[in-house]
């Protein structure tokens, strides 16, 4: 498996418009069949911050997500909402074994 996660502040004033358009964009990715998993967490000191947690089945899946239309969608809806640009760090998957 392979992890991406996808570090974002946004705008204080946008921050319902982000959860909303992110929300949406989850549900479509999850029936993507080389995604594992996609969340989306909400920092608690500092509500503006957010991590996206997509795990996918392999290396390639990350780049197969980003054709998708609801990930164009999404990225165009939210790229004036982002108060500077999101941050991707990649992972290999290690333990506790096969999550998907």
């Amino acid at each position: 498996m392979y992890i991406v996660h996808v570090h974002v502040r946004v705008k204080p004033e946008r921050i319902d418009d982000f959860i909303k358009a992110t929300k949406n964009n989850g549900r479509e990715s999850m029936s993507e069949p080389g995604i594992v998993r996609f969340e989306v967490i909400q920092r608690a000191d500092d509500l503006a911050c957010f991590v996206l947690l997509e795990i996918y089945r392999t290396d390639k899946d990350p780049a197969t997500h980003k054709q998708t239309l609801h990930y164009k969608i999404w990225r165009e809806e939210v790229e004036n909402m982002m108060a500077e640009p999101r941050q991707s760090i990649k992972y290999n998957y290690i333990f506790p074994g096969n999550v998907g």
